[in-house]
């Protein structure tokens, strides 16, 4: 892989704060944190245009919440071709988290996790999506 090195100004109180991140996030150097920035904002960008996208999403809820599991199960099933995997974690007596691999238009899975998220009786749920990393270098 060939490297290109180029110039940036920056103000010395934004390099301070950038030098402050870098060491919190344990990288080795300033550019290894740039390419890192770049491909994140690389990847926001395919999402936000639909692309295919992996999701990883958590749904936490009350597993005696009368039919929520097999409403939960139920949506799932009904978006089959959009879920890789799904795991079921029991927490304590009352609570279980579920998480699920998702991989699909970024749309759709979007959608997906608001329907599950907005099932009654899930107390909390969160969609990370991803780019597949077909065009990340």
């Amino acid at each position: 892989m060939s490297l290109i090195r180029f110039g940036v100004s920056i103000p010395v109180t934004l390099i301070k704060k950038f030098d402050l991140l870098i060491r919190r996030k344990n990288y080795s150097n300033r550019s290894e944190a740039i390419r890192d920035l770049i491909r994140k904002e690389l990847v926001e960008e395919e999402i936000e245009e639909n692309g295919d996208a992996v999701g990883v999403l958590h749904i936490l809820y009350n597993h005696h919440r009368r039919e929520l599991s097999e409403k939960l199960t139920d949506i799932q099933h009904k978006h089959h071709n959009l879920i890789l995997s799904a795991m079921h974690i029991h927490l304590d007596h009352d609570n279980c988290i579920e998480v699920i691999v998702m991989q699909g238009e970024s749309q759709k899975l979007k959608s997906l996790a608001d329907l599950l998220i907005a099932a009654k009786g899930v107390k909390h749920g969160k969609l990370n999506l991803t780019s597949t990393g077909k065009y990340l270098v």
